[in-house]
């Protein structure tokens, strides 16, 4: 059992992150660090970062990327919005931003600039892809699933289809994370901070190591995964009464046995050609089909239940809904409620998920929700000396919100 109690470690108390970022990379990075403990500042445009105010499968980008951070609202087109916002990065650990190249370096807030100032920084740039030939192109994590042979691998022969969710976004947030843990152990040593960069083309070509390697070792074309030379006969998934479906394993010889028993096949476990599992391979079509007549009256629930008490490789197909139910994640803390500070639901508390790892064998919690627009902005203000009526007249001036 684990917790999310208030007591929960935070490694990264007393860092700062300043961030400029939108979407999900970025915030990505972000909230790792801010998850960890440390201070993370949001820098938003005037009227909010656009993720807030995104649609259907953007809705809930804001939400779940940008926990545990505090938002102040800058307009960088302004010398004087520019300014305050290179003040401030001048008090960060880290900085991070995943905007387009040359973009930073408009407001002096690169890495060259910033380290002037402040040599201790530690600078995490999020791009399309790293330094070269494509740098100058418009990455999306669609963009660089279909270039990058995540889109090949994962639909059907002559089918590319992107991966369900934003796994290049997420994961090269995961990445520029890291390599900010990696730059601050470095900084410890030397004293001196760097800047590390993450790109979406170079994550998803890091996905797509284990296939290359595959090619290098076989001398054959990967086949995308529906479509893949499977190396366990009973292994896929079974359209079960009232429609319901799910995915039924048997890996070894000895869960094969163990599957004929509870299942009721004492026909198939007797069988010769089924004996190993390179054998039943070979009759695989046939395999499936008898299994799936077999099993097509019983229930998914009745399936796991046997399953789970042999065992046995098992899982249900279920919706991201049905995820908030799900009796683990509720059991050891694995979701948690955040308020949503955007939209028609605005204020209204729904349940969130936590960063997958325990620490000290506690969950990472919410100790913030998600900002709203300049939610911090007077408190972050006064922390750089402004007095009151020089913020009146940022405000005024729309300098800041």
């Amino acid at each position: 059992m684990t917790s999310t109690d208030s007591n929960a470690p935070q490694p990264l108390t007393g860092l700062r992150v300043i961030e400029f970022t939108h979407m999900v990379m970025g915030p990505t990075c972000g909230m790792v660090l801010a998850d960890m403990g440390a201070e993370v500042i949001k820098i938003e445009p005037i009227d909010g970062d656009r993720t807030r105010r995104l649609l259907g499968a953007g809705s809930g980008f804001f939400p779940m990327f940008n926990r545990n951070k505090k938002s102040m609202g800058i307009d960088l087109h302004s010398e004087a919005g520019a300014a305050l916002a290179r003040k401030l990065c001048a008090t960060a650990d880290v900085v991070a931003e995943n905007f387009k190249p040359g973009t930073m370096a408009k407001y002096g807030l690169d890495y060259a600039a910033l380290s002037q100032v402040n040599p201790r920084v530690i600078y995490v740039s999020h791009k399309g892809f790293l330094p070269g030939p494509y740098d100058h192109r418009t990455a999306l994590d669609e963009v660089v699933q279909m270039m990058g042979g995540l889109a090949y691998m994962t639909g059907r022969p002559g089918d590319p289809l992107r991966a369900g969710t934003s796994v290049n976004d997420i994961m090269g947030g995961l990445f520029g994370a890291i390599g900010a843990l990696g730059a601050l152990i470095q900084r410890g040593i030397t004293g001196n901070g760097m800047e590390v960069q993450s790109a979406l083309y170079e994550n998803n070509v890091f996905l797509m190591g284990q296939h290359m390697l595959q090619f290098a070792m076989t001398g054959k074309h990967p086949a995308p995964m529906p479509a893949r030379d499977n190396p366990w006969a009973v292994y896929d998934v079974f359209t079960v009464k009232d429609g319901e479906q799910i995915f039924l394993a048997a890996v070894s010889d000895a869960q094969w046995l163990t599957f004929c028993d509870v299942l009721g096949f004492p026909d198939l476990k007797a069988e010769p050609e089924l004996a190993t599992n390179n054998l039943r391979v070979a009759l695989r079509p046939r395999l499936l089909k008898t299994i799936a007549e077999r099993i097509a009256g019983r229930s998914a629930a009745e399936l796991s239940a046997i399953m789970e008490k042999a065992g046995l490789p098992f899982a249900p197909i279920r919706r991201p809904e049905d995820l908030l139910d799900d009796e683990h994640l509720l059991a050891t803390g694995g979701l948690a409620d955040v308020r949503l500070p955007d939209g028609p639901k605005a204020g209204e508390s729904v349940k969130t998920t936590l960063f997958p790892i325990t620490m000290g064998g506690q969950r990472l919690g919410v100790r913030l929700h998600p900002p709203r627009l300049g939610e911090h902005t007077r408190e972050l203000l006064e922390g750089l000396g402004l007095g009151a009526s020089e913020i009146d007249a940022l405000r005024a001036q729309a300098v800041v919100a």
